[in-house]
């Protein structure tokens, strides 16, 4: 078992994105670049007939209900548990560590590095195995596409990350959501493609989520969010056309940069994980074409790639 207290500052937590300095390094515009270092769907929800006071009116409850009553529905959350929207994932995953008294916390590495960095922050000590006060598990898991099981103890603090989720709807963990001291994160980022609209839910024990909806106050959440996550969430038809586009997107990834000389180390059908000779070279090469990927701190043959609009699949194949 490892322990570690350490919080290293933010700008070192190492994150997919930074196309500005990819841009600094190897020049161009930022226009100029296609940038696959995150799990972003290239292909978003489409943001269309947003109304005036979206942007002008404060949010009110009326939105807010038909948000939440949506996310029911989608994520088929079970009756025991409560729904708050909130703005990002990332807000919700700084906030909740302060929900127990400072313990022991054990999270999986390598996983998404915001739970550690959370929880540190907070006075816990992040250990990468049990006994522990909570634990964190990422479903599936950042980078390397993990799907866990359930867990068979009920009586720690538990928080499931289903950021990537929606590619994998039978896979979900949400009916753990009615378990007391779980919380079960969701995001729009990754599998609607809307990572600039800030939305997020937690979802689970009434107790944590009265709580959490105290310190985030009555307005977290922005108009035009509210009514674009309301209509995503009831627009199961894109939904489902979506998974099928991005599970062929991925085979057409995984045939392009295996005849390569790659081997697959993981991943979803929002990224993939690669095991190379050397990442960085890859790295730089595509780089070089103005296409960014992402290499981790930890490993020196790990390239991850998440998957090209369909105007740039041409300029990857030339890249590599």
């Amino acid at each position: 078992m490892t322990d570690s207290t350490e919080n290293p500052p933010h700008s070192q937590r190492d994150h997919g994105g930074g196309l500005d300095a990819a841009v600094t390094l190897f020049g161009g515009k930022r226009s100029d670049w296609v940038d696959l270092s995150t799990g972003i769907n290239p292909a978003p929800y489409p943001v269309v007939d947003l109304q005036p006071d979206d942007w002008t009116a404060l949010p009110d409850a009326g939105a807010l209900s038909a948000l939440t009553e949506s996310a029911r529905r989608f994520w088929q959350v079970p009756d025991g548990a409560a729904i708050l929207p909130a703005p990002g994932a990332s807000a919700l995953i700084a906030a909740l560590p302060a929900l127990q008294p400072a313990g022991r916390v054990e999270i999986t590495p390598p996983t998404y590095n915001e739970h550690a960095a959370g929880f540190r922050a907070h006075g816990w000590t992040v250990s990468d195995s049990g006994p522990a006060d909570a634990r964190v598990i990422v479903h599936p898991n950042n980078p390397d596409g993990r799907l866990w099981h359930a867990p068979a103890s009920d009586d720690t603090f538990l928080v499931i990350d289903e950021s990537f989720c929606d590619i994998c709807p039978d896979e979900s963990l949400i009916h753990l959501a009615a378990r007391p001291g779980t919380l079960v994160l969701k995001s729009f980022g990754k599998f609607w493609g809307l990572a600039g609209l800030r939305l997020g839910f937690a979802i689970g024990d009434p107790a944590l989520i009265t709580r959490l909806s105290d310190w985030q106050g009555p307005w977290a959440v922005s108009g035009p969010a509210l009514r674009v996550g309301a209509r995503a969430l009831q627009d199961t038809a894109w939904a489902a056309a979506t998974r099928i586009r991005l599970a062929q997107d991925t085979e057409r990834l995984d045939r392009l940069v295996m005849a390569r000389g790659a081997k697959l180390a993981g991943g979803t059908p929002l990224f993939r994980l690669y095991e190379v000779e050397d990442a960085k070279a890859w790295q730089d090469r595509l780089a070089r074409a103005h296409i960014w990927s992402r290499i981790f701190p930890y490993s020196k043959t790990l390239l991850r790639l998440g998957l090209p609009p369909a105007e740039a699949w041409d300029r990857l194949e030339a890249a590599l």
